[in-house]
């Protein structure tokens, strides 16, 4: 492995269905919704088929460290259990994603191989790998804290007869709470009962 390579195995475990979370991670366009803290803007340059097969995607993207990445990809594999795309740009290589139920969970893993091809990356990557790589597991950490809130976000929207996109929930369950009273004056939703 060369110095601006990178590989990178990432383990979510989510209380969800592998539907749910694969119509959210299907979704390229919310990503700025649901992952704020690393996705900045997002393109669909090529729609694709329906199922999001040869979909390419253009994503301007943040970690911690004080640097943006430009990138794209490509997805070229859709399956029942997740999805394969293929990034160029700032780094390139591929990402593979693997949904598997887990009676009322959803085990996500996410296989990431790429090079990092940013002049910044490539250049210091040989001395600065561990710091990088501590960006990337930051990013994804955030990732799964967001997915959580986006799957709350996702049933509301199934409960109240809404598209997830209608159902602004960002960032923490009292926003759900407040989302849900909204919908339904005069309720209790998401208060604490008295002992």
């Amino acid at each position: 492995m060369t110095t601006n390579d990178y590989h990178f195995t990432t383990h979510w475990r989510v209380k969800s269905t592998v539907d749910e979370v694969s119509q959210i991670l299907g979704d390229p366009l919310a990503l700025r919704r649901w992952w704020p803290s690393v996705y900045l803007d997002v393109k669909v340059v090529e729609p694709g088929e329906e199922s999001g097969l040869g979909r390419v995607v253009s994503l301007y993207t943040k970690g911690w460290l004080p640097y943006t990445l430009r990138w794209d990809f490509r997805v070229t594999e859709v399956r029942k259990d997740g999805f394969t795309l293929v990034a160029w740009g700032d780094f390139d290589g591929r990402g593979i994603w693997t949904f598997q139920q887990d009676g009322p969970w959803v085990n996500i893993i996410y296989d990431w191989k790429i090079n990092a091809e940013k002049p910044l990356l490539r250049c210091f990557s040989f001395i600065m790998k561990p710091i990088f790589s501590a960006n990337h597991h930051w990013a994804m950490a955030k990732g799964e804290e967001s997915l959580k809130t986006a799957i709350l976000a996702y049933c509301l929207a199934q409960i109240l007869g809404s598209s997830a996109t209608d159902v602004h929930v960002r960032t923490n369950h009292t926003a759900a709470y407040r989302v849900l009273r909204e919908a339904h004056p005069g309720s209790r939703i998401g208060e604490r009962s008295s002992p």
